[in-house]
């Protein structure tokens, strides 16, 4: 059994800052990418990014230089940061993990419950 608790998010002024983290626990034997998705009011969650255990990344090109995606895996934890947030920023950020338990040998998607970030002006 994998989860995914993330923390952070909530009501935050136009041009403050976004930190949100997102550990992974249980039985975990390896993690590779793990990442960020957000799903604005109305819309598909989009991808914003993905971060390998060696720590390359890419950004999806609709956010890319907006949002920073970082890891620590000795955590097993992804972080996603942004500066100078916009209302346009208001959505829910859901992270994700592909992981190998110990009671299975292949790679498993796995995802957090989502945290709502709301941007006022």
């Amino acid at each position: 059994q994998v989860t995914l608790v993330e923390s952070g998010g909530g009501l935050v002024q136009a041009g403050g800052s976004l930190r949100l983290s997102c550990a992974a626990s249980g039985s975990i034997r390896r993690i590779e990418g793990m990442g960020w998705y957000h799903q604005a009011p109305g819309k598909e969650r989009d991808l914003i990014g993905i971060i390998s255990p060696g720590g390359e990344t890419y950004y999806s090109d609709s956010v890319k230089g907006r949002f920073t995606i970082s890891r620590d895996n000795a955590k097993n934890t992804v972080y996603l940061s942004r500066d100078s947030l916009e209302p346009e920023d208001t959505a829910v950020y859901q992270c994700y993990a592909a992981v190998q338990s110990y009671s299975d040998h292949h790679l498993a998607d796995y995802w957090g419950q989502g945290t709502h970030v709301n941007v006022s002006l």
